[in-house]
């Protein structure tokens, strides 16, 4: 009897069960999770996991890509760190060439925010000096564009790159086309020493521009940097030209052999378009300081006049600036009358 009670009792168990399969199954708890899926791979943030590194060259071209184009500045920033890693590494990396960075870095001169900017001469410091100097004209276009910026900050930061480019490949600045009047051209628009306007106003090359910020904290370190970076750039255009010892078989090595730097020609103009006296190349001493001294000489000597008055930071500028001149211009006579 027992054994037949057990039977039915565990029949009803199976019956009951089973009579809950039919209708509506038990409710999945909250914190379920489905397992039953299958993946080859892990996917995280769109990104997949590989066991083969990423190619170098893409890499870097990569980086120098979101460098130039990318819309956030932390990306940007990030970008150039990792470039100015890889040009400082021992033995350097860069597969595409230093010409090939400053095309497409030199817009961020005038880019608006200070971090990026300043990771961007971070990076400028790491190239090699050899290649800079064939893109010396283009680095100065950029430049100056940076130093008429309406951003006292971008001004600011664009002398910091001109004077890379002074301790790089000072004589190329000062010699290649425009690198001479149109630079000159610039520092007049910051310091508003402008020889222009002060021929036209009567004032004798002195402008009357707001001199309001000569004694304030910040603006006053702006001027006083301006006149620093200004001497640094008059210093290599009137430092003495290289005395080259005689050589009898200079003439015929000049007439016979290839020429080994680029652009060898450059001063003829062969094929580029018609130069005027701003654009012309003033290769050697002599024809800058001729040109500085019509141009630039009385309105600079007046600003510095003016400057020396204000005392502090600017005035101690002013004073290496004087210095500057007398040494480069105090052997030029001017131009013979006749």
């Amino acid at each position: 009897m027992g054994s037949s009670n057990r039977k039915k009792n565990e029949k009803a168990k199976d019956f009951k069960k089973a009579k809950l399969r039919v209708g509506k199954g038990k409710p999945q708890a909250s914190n379920f999770t489905d397992t039953s899926f299958k993946s080859k791979a892990i996917v995280v943030n769109q990104q997949s996991l590989s066991e083969t590194a990423p190619d170098p060259v893409e890499q870097f071209k990569h980086n120098l890509s979101l460098a130039s184009s990318s819309r956030s500045d932390t990306q940007r920033k990030e970008a150039l760190a990792y470039l100015t890693t890889q040009l400082s590494a021992k033995p350097p990396n860069n597969p595409v060439g230093t010409s090939a960075i400053l095309t497409k870095l030199l817009p961020l001169i005038s880019d608006s925010y200070t971090s990026v900017r300043g990771q961007l001469l971070k990076l400028f410091r790491a190239l090699p000096p050899a290649g800079v100097s064939p893109d010396v004209e283009k680095a100065l276009m950029y430049v100056r564009a940076g130093m008429t910026h309406l951003s006292p900050e971008i001004r600011t930061d664009t002398l910091n790159v001109l004077e890379w480019l002074l301790d790089v490949a000072g004589d190329e600045v000062v010699s290649c086309p425009g690198g001479w009047m149109k630079t000159l051209n610039s520092f007049s628009a910051m310091l508003g020493w402008n020889p222009s306007i002060g021929n036209a106003t009567g004032s004798k090359g002195w402008t009357t521009a707001s001199k309001a910020t000569l004694g304030a904290t910040k603006g006053g370190n702006a001027q006083a940097r301006q006149i620093q970076i200004l001497a640094r750039f008059l210093q290599a255009g009137f430092k003495p030209d290289n005395q080259v010892a005689y050589d009898p078989q200079a003439f015929w090595d000049n007439i016979y052999r290839m020429p080994r730097r680029p652009n060898p020609f450059a001063y003829l103009n062969l094929f580029g378009p018609a130069r005027d006296e701003e654009g012309e190349m003033y290769p050697d001493r002599e024809s800058r300081q001729r040109v500085f001294y019509s141009r630039w000489n009385k309105a600079i000597t007046k600003g510095l006049d003016e400057a020396k008055k204000e005392g502090g930071a600017v005035g101690r500028a002013a004073a290496v600036l004087d210095q500057t001149l007398k040494e480069g211009m105090g052997d030029y006579k001017g131009e013979p009358e006749s």
